[in-house]
């Protein structure tokens, strides 16, 4: 059964950081995990052992501009922050494994600022005005393009062109319903890997299994212990 394994760099990303905070910026460590991960779906619960036809990695450069904080005044070099220089080196480590497509696609021209989202609460409640945001509250609001269509149009071409059997899909939303819907409609087995976080209930009749292969991060192992793991659908090993 050849077996492609696609992987939202994004998300792959921010669950790599809730299992292994303390390699966060280890952009090593995160290629070496995302190929043993996808790498570990090719080994059925019955032992029978899958072909690999490929794994792809979808993300975006990062940002690499010079930008004016709007309160401090200061010009940033993002080119020069931890996370540009986590995610080409990420990038570059990546291409270096056998098997592995890295699908980039590209941030927005126009990047404006945000912060995060109790402060933005806080403000819309009236708890805290503008005046009172310092400048380190700020960051760059930056959206990724391209990534999203990547992805739906790389499942729907091995499905359409009976190039797998099986997919499987690391991410965490319901964006790629449709694309999952037509590759099981041409009989492809689809699997969805959320890496242990949640999924909505309604998602488990357009996918065909969930099963996560990577560690669970460390806070909710202790929920599971306790029972206390919430109402959604949390990323189980069963499969299909």
């Amino acid at each position: 059964m050849p077996t492609a394994v696609l992987i939202d760099g994004g998300y792959f990303i921010k669950r790599f950081r809730r299992i292994e905070p303390h390699n966060a910026y280890n952009a090593q460590r995160a290629a070496e995990v995302a190929h043993r991960w996808a790498i570990a779906h090719l080994k059925h619960a019955s032992g029978e052992q899958r072909d690999l036809y490929r794994i792809f990695f979808y993300d975006c450069p990062p940002l690499c501009k010079r930008m004016h904080n709007p309160i401090s005044g200061l010009c940033i070099d993002y080119s020069r922050s931890d996370e540009a220089l986590f995610r080409s080196s990420l990038h570059e480590a990546l291409k270096q494994k056998r098997k592995v497509a890295l699908r980039l696609g590209h941030l927005t021209d126009f990047s404006s600022w945000t912060t995060g989202s109790r402060t933005f609460d806080d403000l819309l409640k009236g708890k805290r005005t503008f005046g009172d945001l310092q400048a380190d509250e700020l960051q760059p609001d930056v959206r990724q393009k391209g990534v999203d269509m990547r992805i739906g149009i790389d499942i729907s071409s091995l499905a359409l062109k009976r190039q797998v059997r099986q997919i499987i899909l690391m991410a965490g939303d319901a964006d790629f319903v449709p694309a999952a819907k037509l590759a099981r409609r041409e009989g492809v087995d689809f699997v969805l890997d959320p890496m242990w976080s949640s999924i909505p209930k309604g998602l488990m009749e357009h996918i065909d299994g969930v099963r996560s292969t990577c560690p669970r991060p460390v806070q909710q192992q202790q929920r599971a212990h306790r029972g206390q793991l919430p109402g959604a659908i949390p990323g189980t090993a069963r499969v299909t």
